[in-house]
């Protein structure tokens, strides 16, 4: 005969189990593929099928990973890897043109546990910028390397460096010469003024969309660590070896335990001027402030009013996620043990 579980027991098993679920480990995911001049009225069905459909396979990539078991460093790298494979983000596959026509990719990451971080600025060949920070930040001494010197540890490591024509795209390349034109005309309006004053006119006088894009991560993993990690292609028509936030730790990318991660996607001159990846968390650690306040402040209060263009994703050990933006829009996605995966696009999704 089978024996009975006594009655009090089969009642306490339906709060236990709930009791169980309640107090699992918060794990979650947020990734963002840039902030810009992202209007609805610019894409067709099928192509925001296909935005959508890339976010939702990076962030649910970086999830798995994390469900079942693995750290937040492996699920942000394995997101942002999705998104430097792909042509529609500005950042690997699809990194933009600089002014010679070529293309200088710049990424970092950094590790909430102990703020250990790892950057790489300026590099022509190498496929993944974001592992390469990765092994700067685990296998160097250093936290950022740049250019040659980049590249020379990357083949140290056993990657190998690819030719810089792979990044080539139609759309970026015919972006260069929008934006090549727009400069021309600006600086022969300017003709004439002192020092770099008609290469200064010239930048100004682009739109938004060539200043910005960038890919990025956040994660919180079942261990209570979180990490942030940001990839680009930098800036459209760059030259002399610009370098934007993204690889800057405080500025485009940083992760602290104490407070929360961030990864910034803009204009990168604003946010390496304003510190803004750790001025969020500076707010949060020592002004008590949720992340999503903090985010509100940096993004709309401090940047917005002195021409600062973009956006943050953000993410704290409790598994809260913020998505602030001021442009008109910002690909982004998020996913946790709590809530089911959001994708947007638009400002009004």
């Amino acid at each position: 005969m089978k024996k009975m579980l006594p009655l009090f027991t089969c009642l306490l098993l339906p709060a236990f189990a709930n009791s169980t679920l309640a107090q699992e480990a918060p794990f979650a995911i947020a990734i963002h593929g840039g902030a810009g001049t992202i209007e609805k009225d610019r894409f067709s069905p099928e192509k925001e099928a296909a935005y959508r459909a890339k976010l939702q396979e990076s962030v649910e990539v970086g999830y798995a990973i994390l469900e079942q078991g693995g750290t937040s460093l492996d699920a942000l790298t394995a997101a942002i890897n999705i998104l430097e494979n792909s042509p529609f983000f500005n950042a690997g596959k699809g990194a933009v043109y600089t002014h010679d026509e070529s293309h200088e990719m710049d990424a970092s990451i950094m590790y909430g546990e102990n703020r250990q971080a790892g950057a790489v600025a300026g590099v022509k060949h190498i496929e993944n910028p974001i592992n390469l920070a990765r092994l700067v930040m685990e296998k160097s001494v250093h936290v950022m390397l740049s250019g040659d010197g980049a590249e020379e540890f990357a083949k140290t490591q056993g990657v190998n460096l690819v030719a810089n024509k792979l990044f080539d795209t139609e759309h970026r390349y015919k972006s260069l010469q929008r934006a090549k034109a727009k400069m021309k005309k600006a600086e022969e309006a300017n003709r004439g003024q002192k020092g770099n004053k008609d290469y200064q006119a010239a930048h100004f006088a682009l739109d938004t969309e060539y200043k910005v894009g960038t890919v990025g991560a956040v994660a919180l993993d079942k261990y209570g660590n979180i990490a942030a990690g940001t990839s680009t292609g930098g800036m459209t028509n760059k030259r002399y070896g610009r370098i934007g936030d993204s690889p800057v730790i405080g500025a485009g990318t940083f992760a602290d335990n104490a407070s929360c991660a961030v990864s910034a996607t803009g204009h990168g001159e604003y946010f390496i001027r304003y510190n803004v990846a750790a001025d969020i968390c500076a707010r949060v650690k020592y002004q008590g402030k949720s992340i999503e306040q903090a985010g509100k402040e940096v993004i709309h209060d401090v940047l917005f009013p002195i021409g600062g263009t973009g956006g943050v994703i953000i993410i704290d050990t409790q598994g809260n996620i913020s998505l602030p933006f001021n442009t008109k829009g910002m690909y982004r996605a998020s996913k946790s043990n709590t809530t089911a995966t959001y994708v947007g696009i638009f400002k009004e999704d």
